[in-house]
Protein backbone atom coordinates (compact mmCIF):
# COMPACT_ATOMS: atom_id res chain seq x y z
CA UNK A 1 0.00 0.00 0.00
CA UNK A 2 1.50 3.31 -0.99
CA UNK A 3 1.80 5.85 2.08
CA UNK A 4 0.38 9.11 1.54
CA UNK A 5 2.55 12.58 1.16
CA UNK A 6 0.38 13.70 4.48
CA UNK A 7 2.01 10.63 6.14
CA UNK A 8 5.31 11.02 5.04
CA UNK A 9 5.24 15.04 5.34
CA UNK A 10 4.19 14.36 9.40
CA UNK A 11 6.51 11.15 10.04
CA UNK A 12 9.62 13.57 8.40
CA UNK A 13 8.63 16.95 10.65
CA UNK A 14 7.99 14.80 13.62
CA UNK A 15 11.13 13.21 13.50
CA UNK A 16 12.98 16.37 13.28
CA UNK A 17 11.55 17.65 16.42
CA UNK A 18 12.02 14.11 18.14
CA UNK A 19 15.53 13.58 17.16
CA UNK A 20 16.53 16.67 19.63
CA UNK A 21 13.82 15.56 22.58
CA UNK A 22 16.19 12.31 22.18
CA UNK A 23 19.06 13.44 21.90
CA UNK A 24 18.98 15.67 25.07
CA UNK A 25 17.02 12.70 26.97
CA UNK A 26 20.42 10.17 26.29
CA UNK A 27 22.60 12.84 27.71
CA UNK A 28 20.25 13.29 30.59
CA UNK A 29 20.20 9.01 30.87
CA UNK A 30 16.52 9.06 31.69
CA UNK A 31 14.66 6.28 33.17
CA UNK A 32 12.34 3.46 31.34
CA UNK A 33 9.40 4.99 32.39
CA UNK A 34 10.47 8.55 31.06
CA UNK A 35 11.22 6.91 28.19
CA UNK A 36 7.54 5.09 27.74
CA UNK A 37 6.40 8.40 28.00
CA UNK A 38 8.39 10.12 24.61
CA UNK A 39 7.51 6.44 22.66
CA UNK A 40 3.99 7.11 23.56
CA UNK A 41 3.95 10.91 22.39
CA UNK A 42 6.06 9.79 19.32
CA UNK A 43 3.34 7.12 18.84
CA UNK A 44 0.63 10.69 18.43
CA UNK A 45 2.69 12.67 17.17
CA UNK A 46 4.39 10.86 14.36
CA UNK A 47 2.58 7.70 13.77
CA UNK A 48 -0.92 9.39 13.99
CA UNK A 49 -3.00 7.37 16.71
CA UNK A 50 -5.18 9.05 19.38
CA UNK A 51 -2.94 8.95 22.58
CA UNK A 52 -5.98 8.65 25.32
CA UNK A 53 -7.68 5.97 23.39
CA UNK A 54 -5.44 4.05 21.01
CA UNK A 55 -2.04 3.92 22.73
CA UNK A 56 -2.34 1.95 26.18
CA UNK A 57 0.51 0.80 29.12
CA UNK A 58 -2.21 -1.29 30.71
CA UNK A 59 -2.87 -4.53 28.37
CA UNK A 60 -2.21 -7.51 29.96
CA UNK A 61 -0.58 -10.48 28.99
CA UNK A 62 -0.80 -13.63 31.23
CA UNK A 63 -0.41 -11.80 34.69
CA UNK A 64 2.04 -9.27 33.36
CA UNK A 65 2.17 -5.89 31.35
CA UNK A 66 3.29 -5.07 28.10
CA UNK A 67 4.87 -1.40 27.82
CA UNK A 68 2.97 -0.36 25.34
CA UNK A 69 -0.20 -1.76 23.26
CA UNK A 70 -1.35 0.12 19.88
CA UNK A 71 -4.94 -0.91 19.82
CA UNK A 72 -7.70 0.44 17.23
CA UNK A 73 -11.39 -0.41 17.19
CA UNK A 74 -11.02 -2.53 19.79
CA UNK A 75 -8.12 -4.35 17.23
CA UNK A 76 -4.73 -4.79 18.49
CA UNK A 77 -2.53 -3.65 16.06
CA UNK A 78 1.45 -4.10 17.59
CA UNK A 79 3.07 -4.03 20.57
CA UNK A 80 5.94 -2.17 22.07
CA UNK A 81 8.26 -3.56 24.43
CA UNK A 82 10.72 -0.33 25.74
CA UNK A 83 14.09 -0.22 27.52
CA UNK A 84 15.25 3.18 29.10
CA UNK A 85 17.25 5.00 26.43
CA UNK A 86 20.39 4.45 27.58
CA UNK A 87 19.96 0.05 27.70
CA UNK A 88 21.27 -1.52 24.53
CA UNK A 89 19.29 -3.47 23.22
CA UNK A 90 19.78 -7.44 23.96
CA UNK A 91 18.64 -11.26 22.34
CA UNK A 92 16.73 -11.30 26.08
CA UNK A 93 15.01 -8.17 25.50
CA UNK A 94 13.59 -9.64 22.05
CA UNK A 95 12.49 -12.74 23.63
CA UNK A 96 10.55 -11.04 26.20
CA UNK A 97 8.59 -9.09 23.46
CA UNK A 98 8.25 -12.07 21.42
CA UNK A 99 6.32 -13.38 24.03
CA UNK A 100 3.96 -10.77 24.59
CA UNK A 101 2.88 -10.90 20.98
CA UNK A 102 3.23 -15.38 20.80
CA UNK A 103 1.00 -14.87 23.66
CA UNK A 104 -1.58 -13.01 22.92
CA UNK A 105 -1.66 -13.92 19.27
CA UNK A 106 -0.19 -10.75 17.75
CA UNK A 107 2.13 -11.03 14.67
CA UNK A 108 3.78 -7.22 14.87
CA UNK A 109 6.21 -6.46 17.87
CA UNK A 110 8.38 -3.68 18.17
CA UNK A 111 10.97 -3.53 20.34
CA UNK A 112 13.21 0.04 21.50
CA UNK A 113 14.98 2.49 23.50
CA UNK A 114 13.53 5.41 21.67
CA UNK A 115 16.24 5.55 20.12
CA UNK A 116 16.99 2.25 18.56
CA UNK A 117 13.67 0.94 16.53
CA UNK A 118 13.36 -2.66 16.19
CA UNK A 119 10.24 -3.98 14.04
CA UNK A 120 9.81 -7.85 14.26
CA UNK A 121 7.35 -10.31 12.76
CA UNK A 122 6.48 -13.05 14.41
CA UNK A 123 5.86 -16.92 12.99
CA UNK A 124 3.22 -18.70 14.25
CA UNK A 125 4.63 -21.91 14.02
CA UNK A 126 6.50 -24.57 16.36
CA UNK A 127 8.26 -23.81 18.18
CA UNK A 128 7.72 -20.01 17.72
CA UNK A 129 10.17 -17.84 15.68
CA UNK A 130 10.50 -13.89 14.51
CA UNK A 131 11.93 -12.02 11.77
CA UNK A 132 13.38 -8.83 12.20
CA UNK A 133 11.69 -6.78 9.95
CA UNK A 134 13.42 -3.05 10.14
CA UNK A 135 16.08 -1.64 12.55
CA UNK A 136 16.83 2.14 12.31
CA UNK A 137 18.46 4.44 14.72
CA UNK A 138 16.16 7.81 14.99
CA UNK A 139 19.83 9.98 15.51
CA UNK A 140 21.27 8.49 13.00
CA UNK A 141 18.74 8.84 10.25
CA UNK A 142 17.62 11.69 7.71
CA UNK A 143 13.54 12.55 7.35
CA UNK A 144 14.40 11.76 4.02
CA UNK A 145 14.99 8.23 4.71
CA UNK A 146 12.89 5.89 2.10
CA UNK A 147 13.22 2.90 4.29
CA UNK A 148 12.04 4.53 7.56
CA UNK A 149 9.44 6.83 5.83
CA UNK A 150 8.08 2.89 4.29
CA UNK A 151 7.96 1.36 7.71
CA UNK A 152 6.91 3.80 9.68
CA UNK A 153 3.82 4.58 7.07
CA UNK A 154 2.62 1.22 7.32
CA UNK A 155 2.61 1.19 11.12
CA UNK A 156 1.17 4.58 11.12
CA UNK A 157 -2.54 4.81 12.16
CA UNK A 158 -3.74 5.69 8.58
CA UNK A 159 -1.07 3.00 6.89
CA UNK A 160 -1.40 -0.45 8.76
CA UNK A 161 -2.99 -3.37 7.25
CA UNK A 162 -2.29 -6.59 7.82
CA UNK A 163 -1.60 -7.03 4.06
CA UNK A 164 0.30 -3.89 3.97
CA UNK A 165 2.44 -5.04 6.68
CA UNK A 166 3.22 -8.57 5.35
CA UNK A 167 4.13 -7.15 1.73
CA UNK A 168 6.84 -4.66 3.52
CA UNK A 169 7.92 -7.74 5.45
CA UNK A 170 8.16 -9.90 2.20
CA UNK A 171 9.75 -6.80 0.50
CA UNK A 172 12.40 -6.34 3.13
CA UNK A 173 13.33 -10.43 3.29
CA UNK A 174 13.66 -10.22 -0.48
CA UNK A 175 16.64 -7.20 -0.07
CA UNK A 176 18.13 -7.70 3.04
CA UNK A 177 21.80 -8.59 3.28
CA UNK A 178 20.86 -12.85 3.99
CA UNK A 179 18.97 -12.95 0.90
CA UNK A 180 21.38 -10.95 -1.22
CA UNK A 181 24.09 -13.07 -0.39
CA UNK A 182 21.87 -16.76 -0.92
CA UNK A 183 21.32 -14.89 -4.65
CA UNK A 184 24.82 -14.50 -5.40
CA UNK A 185 25.59 -18.29 -4.97
CA UNK A 186 22.56 -19.60 -7.14
CA UNK A 187 23.05 -21.41 -10.19
CA UNK A 188 21.75 -18.65 -12.90
CA UNK A 189 23.83 -15.50 -10.75
CA UNK A 190 27.06 -18.52 -10.79
CA UNK A 191 26.36 -18.99 -14.42
CA UNK A 192 26.56 -15.16 -14.96
CA UNK A 193 29.99 -14.39 -12.98
CA UNK A 194 31.46 -17.53 -14.50
CA UNK A 195 30.93 -16.25 -18.34
CA UNK A 196 31.56 -12.44 -17.58
CA UNK A 197 35.21 -14.44 -16.04
CA UNK A 198 35.48 -15.92 -19.30
CA UNK A 199 35.23 -12.50 -21.59
CA UNK A 200 38.10 -11.10 -19.21
CA UNK A 201 40.22 -14.48 -19.95
CA UNK A 202 40.33 -16.09 -16.39
CA UNK A 203 41.79 -19.22 -15.89
CA UNK A 204 39.78 -20.76 -13.50
CA UNK A 205 36.04 -20.41 -14.41
CA UNK A 206 34.36 -23.75 -12.81
CA UNK A 207 31.27 -23.25 -11.21
CA UNK A 208 32.03 -24.43 -8.48
CA UNK A 209 35.12 -23.14 -7.92
CA UNK A 210 33.31 -19.50 -7.79
CA UNK A 211 30.73 -20.55 -5.87
CA UNK A 212 32.76 -21.83 -3.06
CA UNK A 213 35.49 -18.92 -3.29
CA UNK A 214 32.36 -16.63 -3.07
CA UNK A 215 31.07 -18.49 0.15
CA UNK A 216 34.71 -18.53 1.86
CA UNK A 217 36.26 -15.98 0.63
CA UNK A 218 33.80 -13.14 -0.03
CA UNK A 219 30.99 -13.41 2.12
CA UNK A 220 31.05 -12.70 5.86
CA UNK A 221 30.10 -15.77 7.77
CA UNK A 222 27.23 -14.67 9.53
CA UNK A 223 25.70 -14.46 5.58
CA UNK A 224 26.60 -18.03 4.84
CA UNK A 225 26.02 -20.12 7.87
CA UNK A 226 23.72 -17.96 10.29
CA UNK A 227 19.90 -18.78 10.92
CA UNK A 228 19.65 -15.75 9.07
CA UNK A 229 21.06 -17.17 5.90
CA UNK A 230 19.41 -20.51 6.40
CA UNK A 231 15.78 -18.23 6.99
CA UNK A 232 16.66 -16.46 3.90
CA UNK A 233 17.82 -19.27 1.87
CA UNK A 234 14.06 -21.24 2.38
CA UNK A 235 12.65 -17.85 1.55
CA UNK A 236 14.32 -17.66 -1.98
CA UNK A 237 13.21 -21.58 -2.40
CA UNK A 238 9.46 -20.92 -1.54
CA UNK A 239 9.31 -17.40 -3.56
CA UNK A 240 10.60 -19.08 -6.49
CA UNK A 241 8.20 -22.16 -6.17
CA UNK A 242 5.46 -19.42 -5.94
CA UNK A 243 6.49 -17.47 -8.97
CA UNK A 244 6.60 -20.84 -10.82
CA UNK A 245 3.46 -21.79 -10.05
CA UNK A 246 1.90 -17.81 -10.64
CA UNK A 247 3.90 -18.41 -14.34
CA UNK A 248 2.80 -21.91 -15.27
CA UNK A 249 -0.94 -20.78 -13.96
CA UNK A 250 -0.88 -17.50 -16.80
CA UNK A 251 1.02 -19.84 -19.29
CA UNK A 252 -2.19 -22.65 -18.76
CA UNK A 253 -4.49 -19.79 -19.42
CA UNK A 254 -3.15 -18.35 -22.27
CA UNK A 255 -3.19 -20.96 -24.09
CA UNK A 256 -6.84 -21.93 -22.97
CA UNK A 257 -8.19 -19.01 -24.29
CA UNK A 258 -6.22 -18.87 -27.25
Amino acid sequence: MAISKKVTDRISLMLKKYQTVLSEAKDRDISESDTVVIIGDMLADMFGYKKYTEITTEFAIRGTYCDLAVKVDANVRFLIEAKAIGVALKDNHIKQAIDYGANHGIEWVVLTNGVIWQVYKIHFKQPIDKALIFEIDILQTSPKNQQMLECFGNLSREGFTQSSMTAFFQQQQATNKFSLAALLTTEPIIIAITKELKKLGAGKTEPEFIKNTIQNEVLKRELVDSDEAKAAKDFLKKSAKAAAKIKTKSATENTQQS
